[in-house]
């Protein structure tokens, strides 16, 4: 059904109504009023109307023998000159009341129209808005608009069993459509409060129609806000088998599908698009599955299609650049990026900054930096200045590129944060943890709670051994913000990863689960402090359902570690083979490993490694690599993200270190 708003009929001017009432209602007259009334100039709001909207506003033919034969009386005039002209003095509230009252007494279907109109409208007076649609409807009971009006109306208020059997006579009405019936009483339900109440009513109102295809996908968009995705898939299936080619059923069943299996929701999609290949919709729902499945090549396939059917896309062609840049095409992708530089796509800021980045790995450093120079103060402004700051340093120009970094127009304090965020990650990546931490604490000194200078000053604390300070600042941050999971992560793992106070690390680490419990980060910190614990076999299962979801090479030297002391030797160098393979310039993983596996797997250091008895991340010092456990690790070159944070600290990439093709999907899309 039609909101209640969408459903209100007629606006009539204040000169069109008081020539209607004193000619045709309090007379008693049953004529048409007359020309001069009927032709009276429209107001300002009148004459802005859209034409569509006047004849959809227009008033239903009216049967004048049953309209009631009402006396002109001061009082009544009276009241009906109130009711306008506060309306029109902005005092709605005082125009409906008016107006309710008027339609009350004179039980009138053009007045209780007006009153219903005010009360909803202007007014926002919901249960004043019922009294007089009631009115109308009972005066005019073969109106549909007046049934529709107080149907929507009752729906709005939540009153779901009084407009239930108004919803059945619209259905069922010779006039009406059940298919779009269903399809705007889905669109009034989206907002409602009683979630359940809701999908009660549809369920009643559809079991009169289980061969309808609208009936049963209303269904499951009530079960989808209800929260019951069980029925949602069952009434969604059940909708698009009664009409195969409908896109939004199999849209939805593919977006409930992926929430317990993705390969089955992409199945779904792929299927429908070799019977009807032309639904657009569907091709792009699943071109951005396939992204977020990682199956980059494939993605890029269908957004071409997309683009053979309408040439001038430039989204897709946006979305195909990337996926080139994904798939290192440089060539491709700088192709598709220049178009764009040349069309009218809204966002040329942002196709210079891929460009730049196209040009970095092409290892054309110079082109790299012209395009980053070229990004003017928008959006991307502070991203372009991070980017030409690390092309800088790459040259050897750190001192060069803080200065940039240091004079770049930031426009908030938070532009400045990034900033300076950015130039104490280039510091870091110098070796120069010291004069990072003493940045950022200057920095801290400005703004002192802001949270993201707290957490990288705490890893910089712990970077120059000051745990104190690493402690306390994670403190500080979990007190300002309680719901911060890589805070509680990282104060929990290093506590455990020094093997102190264990038990509390544990429920730090807890607390991060809790707030956060689909983070492999923070998984494997869980099965770390488990393993430290002595627990094993629960550490076991932590650490692969953390390497399960991200096989990261520290989540897996945790798990090569764990598996090693559990006997399971075979199974351990695997792992740690695998994560080697992947990423050879940490050093550090391997140089912290049990000896026998050091002589397979560890890459050869320019002095010999360590050989620690346990695989700890704090106490890690191969010269090659050395860092601290909560400290960020540069990606190995050539990689497709800047930095990366380890698992102690457990949080995104920061937006000022991270690459910003590091997920094609985050950039084209979330899928729906």
């Amino acid at each position: 059904m039609p909101g209640p708003h969408s459903l209100l009929p007629i606006r009539v001017t204040a000169l069109r109504l008081i020539a209607a009432m004193a000619f045709a209602v309090f007379a008693g007259c049953a004529a048409t009023p007359p020309a001069a009334a009927v032709e009276e100039p429209q107001d300002e709001s009148d004459a802005d109307a859209p034409a569509s909207e006047a004849q959809a506003l227009a008033p239903e033919p009216v049967d004048r023998s049953s309209l009631p034969n009402q006396e002109l009386t001061e009082n009544l005039l009276y009241e009906f000159l109130l009711a306008e002209i506060a309306i029109q003095r902005g005092n709605a509230a005082l125009s409906a009341q008016a107006y309710v009252d008027l339609a009350k007494r004179t039980r009138d279907p053009r007045i209780a129209r007006r009153a219903t109109e005010v009360a909803a409208l202007y007014a926002r007076m919901n249960n004043a808005a019922i009294d007089a649609a009631t009115v109308w409807h009972e005066t005019e009971p073969g109106s549909t608009r007046a049934l529709e009006a107080l149907a929507g109306l009752l729906v709005a208020a939540g009153r779901y069993d009084e407009a239930l059997p108004n919803l059945k006579k619209l259905l069922t009405g010779s006039a009406n459509d059940p298919a779009n019936g269903f399809t705007q009483l889905s669109r009034t339900l989206a907002n409602a409060q009683d979630k359940q109440a809701a999908l009660k009513l549809v369920r009643s109102l559809a079991a009169d129609y289980p061969k309808l295809a609208e009936a049963h996908f209303a269904v499951a968009r009530a079960a989808v806000n209800a929260g019951d995705e069980r029925v949602a898939l069952e009434e969604a299936r059940k909708a698009g088998q009664l009409r195969p080619d409908w896109e939004a059923a199999v849209l939805l069943e593919a977006q409930l599908l992926q929430k317990a299996s993705t390969d089955q929701a992409a199945s779904l999609l792929g299927g429908y698009l070799k019977k009807y290949p032309a639904a657009r919709e569907t091709r792009l729902a699943y071109a951005r599955l396939l992204v977020a499945q990682k199956r980059f090549g494939e993605a890029r396939a269908e957004f071409q299609k997309l683009m053979a059917g309408v040439p001038d896309s430039t989204d897709a062609a946006f979305a195909v650049a990337l996926l080139s840049l994904q798939l290192k095409d440089y060539d491709a992708a700088e192709k598709y990026l220049r178009s764009l530089i040349e069309s009218p796509y809204r966002d040329k800021d942002g196709v210079r900054l891929y460009l730049g980045q196209v040009a970095e790995e092409r290892k054309n450093l110079p082109e790299a930096l012209r395009w980053y120079g070229e990004v003017g103060e928008g959006e991307q402004y502070v991203q372009a200045q991070i980017r030409y700051g690390q092309v800088l340093a790459r040259q050897g120009k750190l001192d060069e590129a803080r200065v940039r970094l240091q004079q770049a127009a930031a426009k908030n304090s938070q532009q400045r944060v990034q900033l300076i965020l950015a130039e104490a990650q280039l510091l870091r990546d110098a070796n120069q943890p010291k004069t990072a931490f003493d940045l950022v604490g200057q920095a801290l000194d400005r703004v002192p709670n802001n949270p993201e200078l707290l957490y990288d000053y705490a890893m910089l604390a712990e970077k120059i051994e000051r745990v104190d300070i690493l402690e306390a600042s994670l403190r500080k941050l979990i007190a300002i913000r309680p719901e911060h999971a890589h805070a509680y992560n990282a104060l929990g793992y290093s506590l455990a990863d020094r093997n102190q106070r264990l038990p509390e690390a544990r429920e730090l680490i807890e607390k991060a689960l809790q707030l956060a419990p689909d983070d492999s980060f923070i998984i494997d910190s869980m099965g770390w402090v488990l393993f430290r614990m002595g627990n094993l076999k629960d550490s076991l299962g932590y650490l692969r359902r953390a390497f399960a979801g991200r096989p990261d090479p520290e989540i897996a030297a945790h798990l090569g570690e764990v598996l090693w002391a559990m006997g399971e030797r075979a199974e351990a160098e695997r792992v740690l083979g695998d994560a080697n393979q992947a990423a050879q310039a940490l050093i550090s993983l391997w140089c912290a490993l049990p000896p026998p596996l050091q002589q397979r797997h560890c890459s050869a250091p320019a002095r010999p490694c360590p050989t620690p008895g346990v695989l700890s991340r704090a106490a890690l010092s191969c010269p090659a690599a050395s860092r601290s456990a909560t400290e960020k690790t540069p990606h190995p070159a050539g990689s497709s993200g800047g930095t990366r944070t380890s698992p102690t600290s457990c949080s995104s990439p920061q937006p000022w270190a991270r690459e910003s093709r590091e997920s094609a999907g985050s950039a084209i899309g979330s899928g729906w």
